[in-house]
């Protein structure tokens, strides 16, 4: 199963524009939201070509392939733009006999594990920087943000594709970082 990741789309229709793009080349299975899908929040600048309308638009044309976690900017008006659930705070998905915790980062990350199993991959966003480490018995990962990448990183997303995770830039989807998980 091929799973496309992202976080922090934040309303930029220019981010999910690229991202579309990236999705017609890598053709996931599924996609997964990590969360701050419209609103940019007061903590960050605005995203490229903000447009929160526009940007929900883009997002529902994968409504039967997203699965998505609520982020600290989103809210129940969020939720009555988009088309597919977003207000769980957690979800897991089972992968090619893999376990995925998918959260938003904001209330379990890889300083405040959850309560799972060793092997686990802790799946979030909410920092903007594209993380994938072994930590505390758990493949930590973060995508990194498509549309407010932070502390001079590219643009990112991710990918799970055979036992291979990766974090790819947008522009082009080159490997930025890639772990092949060995206690599958």
């Amino acid at each position: 199963m091929k799973i496309l990741f992202f976080s922090d789309s934040h309303g930029s229709t220019e981010a999910l524009g690229n991202l579309t793009l990236r999705i017609a080349a890598e053709k996931p299975d599924l996609i997964v939201m990590l969360g701050d899908a419209l609103y940019h929040g007061p903590r960050n600048a605005l995203p490229g070509k903000y447009d929160a309308k526009k940007a929900a638009e883009m997002l529902n044309i994968y409504k039967k392939k997203i699965i998505a976690v609520r982020g600290n900017c989103d809210s129940e008006v969020d939720q009555m733009m988009l088309e597919y659930p977003i207000m769980s705070d957690y979800s897991t998905v089972w992968a090619d006999g893999q376990r995925f915790f998918l959260t938003h980062g904001h209330i379990w990350n890889g300083e405040n594990v959850p309560p799972v199993t060793d092997g686990t991959i802790l799946a979030h966003g909410h920092t903007h920087i594209p993380v994938l480490e072994q930590k505390h018995g758990l493949i930590i990962f973060n995508p990194g943000s498509i549309a407010i990448p932070k502390q001079e990183n590219l643009p990112t997303y991710g990918i799970w594709d055979n036992g291979i995770l990766s974090v790819r830039t947008l522009k082009d989807g080159s490997i930025y970082r890639e772990m092949q998980l060995s206690f599958r």
